[in-house]
């Protein structure tokens, strides 16, 4: 049996058979756990009642939370030459057609996210076994298929990002890291609750969430009542 550390027992003392139906009380506990020599992200574990092996029970979508998640994203943009001056004055990091689609098809994937042209989408469909698995392939619900690439790009290096639920419906996000105050943890994971909840698949039948949960990187779970944003 694998041997529990001293902090992460400390930690899970602290939190362990507890419901937090306080959202103060709940970032605080979080913040007391993220005890680690370094800066954790903080992670919302949402549980739906979804199965995403139907087209009409799978979440995907984007947020701008309040306060971004602290981390800078490398962006990277496909599209026609006569866009590449505007994409980098946006702020993409790496921009290119042919010869970036070639450095991906090789396996030189440096970067975050990748934005593209609806034009260069064709180009795209045999890279789909790249980038599919690593969940960096483009597609217009997720705002990273655009016509407009200097506002798409602003939203996205300002903080928007994508999430989904995975294969058994479990939503994982980060929503911050843990030297945010908690002010600022509480208004992003209020906007990250309030992003799933109005993103709610059409094919959804009664309760949609079944459970909900946050923790840091390296912290214990932390168990909210399913009635703390009410």
């Amino acid at each position: 049996m694998r041997k529990i550390s001293r902090r992460h027992k400390g930690n899970r003392e602290k939190t362990e058979n507890t419901i937090y139906s306080n959202l103060e009380e709940a970032i605080i506990a979080l913040k007391e756990t993220a005890n680690t020599k370094f800066v954790e992200s903080v992670e919302l574990h949402a549980n739906l009642n979804i199965d995403p092996k139907y087209a009409d029970q799978q979440l995907r979508t984007t947020v701008s939370l309040p306060n971004g998640i602290g981390k800078q994203i490398k962006i990277a943009v496909l599209t026609d030459e006569d866009n590449f001056a505007e994409a980098t004055s946006a702020g993409a990091d790496i921009v290119g057609n042919n010869d970036l689609i070639e450095q991906i098809n090789q396996g030189n994937i440096e970067f975050d996210l990748l934005i593209t042209t609806p034009n260069i989408m064709p180009k795209l469909a045999k890279l789909g076994r790249i980038l599919g698995p690593k969940g960096l392939m483009p597609s217009p619900k997720s705002g990273t298929v655009t016509t407009t690439l200097e506002a798409t790009l602003i939203e996205f290096k300002k903080g928007k990002f994508e999430y989904k639920a995975d294969k058994t419906g479990i939503v994982h996000v980060n929503f911050g890291k843990s030297n945010f105050t908690n002010l600022q943890l509480v208004e992003n994971l209020e906007a990250l609750y309030k992003s799933i909840e109005q993103n709610r698949p059409s094919g959804v039948k009664g309760k949609y969430f079944k459970s909900l949960f946050i923790c840091t990187t390296m912290g214990s779970s932390i168990k909210l009542d399913l009635s703390i944003f009410e």
